[in-house]
Formats: C-alpha cells, sequence, structure tokens
C-alpha cells in the first residue's frame, strides 16, 4: 500500500511516500480503507518529537473515515463496507496511508449525509472542543464561556458547541478572522493583536468575568485566562497548563480542568475509549442536521500532506484541512 511515511523524528517536509505492506487487524480490531484523513497540530509535533515504541518508518495521522475493509476476531459489531471514523491511538501507524488499522469499539460510524472528508475534519478538534466544554466545565445555558483562538480547529467547534448550549460566546482572533467566528456564533470578537483582552473581557462581563475560559493556545494564555474568570469559574487547558501561583488560594474557588484526547487509548479504560465513539457520534449528527458545520476550509491531495502540515505549523489556519487518499 502506498502510505506517507517519517524515517525519523523531523520537519513535516521530511516525510516521503512509500510502499508497505498492507496491516492486518488483529483479535478486536478492524481495518479501514482510508478514504480521507484530518491533518492537525499534534501530527507535525508528534512528527518533530517523535514517540517512544515507534518503529521506523511511522505512518503518523490520526483522523481516518473510510471504509471497513476487514475484520479482527471476535468483532462482530462492523461489517466490512461499513462507512467509519475515528480517533486513533498516537503510538501505533495511523491513517496517511491506504489503509489503517483501529480498535473496533472506538470506531463511530458515519451517518448518511456526511462525506468521508466531513467526517476525517471532526475526531480531534470536535471531540477536544466537545470534551472541554461538555465533560469539563459543563457549561449551560445563561453562561458567558471565552474561548482563545475561535478560527481555528478546536476553537471553531468550541464557539459552535457553546452558542447550540445557550452559552453566550467571547472569543479572540485577528481582525481578518472576526467576520468567520460570529458567523460561527461568537457574540464578541476581540482583536488580540490590537485589543488588551484581559480589559476587554471585564468591559463586557460588567467587571465580572466569565463563567468558562476554553484555552487552546499556551500555558501562558492560560495564566492570563485566570484573571478573567468568574467566581466558581473553570479553566479547560488544551495547550499548557497556567502558572497558578498567579492566582490566590481559596479567593475565587476556580476550577482547573485538562484535555487529553488521545490518552484515553493509553490508559487502558474501556469506558473512555467507547466516550470516543459517543463524541464522534454526537458530532457526525450535528453536522449531518447542519447544527454545527465541520468548518472543512482545505481539501488537499494524499501527496500535500506535508505542505498541509507545514501550513498548520504556522498557527495561522482557519478551519480544518482534510486529505482525500484516493
Amino acid at each position: 500500500m502506498k502510505a506517507m511515511v517519517l524515517d525519523r523524528p523531523g520537519s513535516p517536509e521530511t516525510l516521503r511516500m512509500a510502499d508497505l505492506p498492507k496491516p492486518e487487524p488483529g483479535p478486536g480490531e478492524i481495518r479501514v480503507r482510508v478514504l480521507a484523513v484530518g491533518l492537525n497540530p499534534v501530527d507535525y509535533k508528534l512528527a518533530a518529537d517523535g514517540y517512544l515504541g515507534w518503529n521506523y518508518p511511522f505512518v503518523l495521522g490520526l483522523d481516518v473515515a473510510g471504509i471497513v475493509d476487514a475484520l479482527g476476531e471476535g468483532v462482530t459489531e462492523w461489517s466490512v463496507g461499513d462507512r467509519v471514523f475515528y480517533h486513533g491511538d498516537l503510538s501505533k501507524p495511523g491513517g496517511y496511508a491506504e489503509y489503517a488499522i483501529t480498535t473496533a469499539h472506538t470506531a463511530a460510524r458515519i451517518p448518511n449525509g456526511v462525506s468521508f472528508t466531513e467526517a476525517a475534519a471532526l475526531p480531534c478538534a470536535g471531540m477536544t472542543a466537545y470534551q472541554a466544554l461538555h465533560r469539563k466545565a459543563h457549561i449551560h445555558a445563561g453562561e458567558t464561556v471565552l474561548i482563545q483562538a475561535g478560527a481555528g480547529g478546536v476553537g471553531g467547534f468550541a464557539v459552535q458547541l457553546a452558542n447550540r448550549s445557550g452559552a453566550r460566546v467571547i472569543t479572540t482572533c485577528s481582525a481578518r478572522n472576526r467576520d468567520y467566528v460570529l458567523r460561527l456564533g461568537a457574540e464578541e470578537a476581540i482583536d488580540y493583536n490590537a485589543e488588551n483582552m484581559t480589559e476587554r473581557v471585564m468591559e463586557l462581563t460588567e467587571g465580572r468575568g466569565v463563567d468558562v475560559v476554553v484555552d487552546t493556545v499556551s500555558g501562558q494564555s492560560a495564566t492570563a485566562g485566570l484573571e478573567m474568570l468568574a467566581f466558581n469559574g473553570r479553566l479547560v487547558c488544551i495547550a499548557g497548563f497556567p502558572d497558578f501561583s498567579k492566582i490566590r488560594p481559596f479567593s475565587k474557588a476556580v476550577s482547573i480542568q485538562e484535555v487529553a484526547l488521545g490518552a484515553a487509548h493509553l490508559s487502558g479504560d474501556r469506558v473512555a475509549q467507547e466516550d470516543l465513539r459517543t463524541m464522534n457520534q454526537e458530532l457526525a449528527e450535528l453536522v449531518r442536521t447542519k447544527q454545527i458545520s465541520p468548518m472543512l476550509e482545505q481539501v488537499i491531495p494524499f501527496e500535500k500532506i506535508p505542505d498541509g502540515l507545514a501550513q498548520l505549523a504556522q498557527r495561522h489556519v482557519r478551519g480544518k484541512i482534510v486529505a482525500e487518499i484516493r
């Protein structure tokens, strides 16, 4: 089979096309003929650092959509020909290939009316936002949520999901993305290049602060988020923990949560792994019913995956990039 491989840790430009043996599913696994694969920042970060236990050449690619091609021993819930998508295990070969293996209990069905490219745009970014808002922050109608970097993949899904939950959404973005995030469901967009974010948030909330901060940027911006939380506020960290010394203990009664989506595979916790399927199914249904957009901004050919990752590494990509594998 054709696969985009990494020979050693390096930049996206070091990826190359190669011929590899077609993988065989083990007990409880399915083989998927890959038709689309989503690109995510975690891919270029893993490419740069590698991962303990990888055998090279290694195949990256966590967000896969395609057709079930073969069943491992004991798999009864899927049939050859079923349309599926999933978020894979980063410790194992991924979906930058014509065929990929995953566990049967973590795969979700692609509903009719949702394309393979739309499905591949959902798992990593969509489930991270879903987990942040619904598994960690437990947002509800009437609350005010600040979402850092609302034009990106995770931020864009978070803006839509928070808006759908009845929350008031404030987000940060560049001036060129203001209209885009407002269309996604933000009520207010703060230009991080031109405005003082903390002052603007406190102005918009009449000095109270926000109930939830979803930080998708860095530990530094998560630290800034602490200042903007209201009493009993919740901070969900996706890209790094804040400096806890910046907040006085027992002053705001804040809650700090982390999101570690792919760690469900590594945890050995079957309940956590099956929740990956649950979240993906919910996201796909929301796309099918037009309640959220998959934010599919670019569809690129298989051989352009290194270029797409290089774009992501510049950290100014709007929405999602998905590669078609034909």
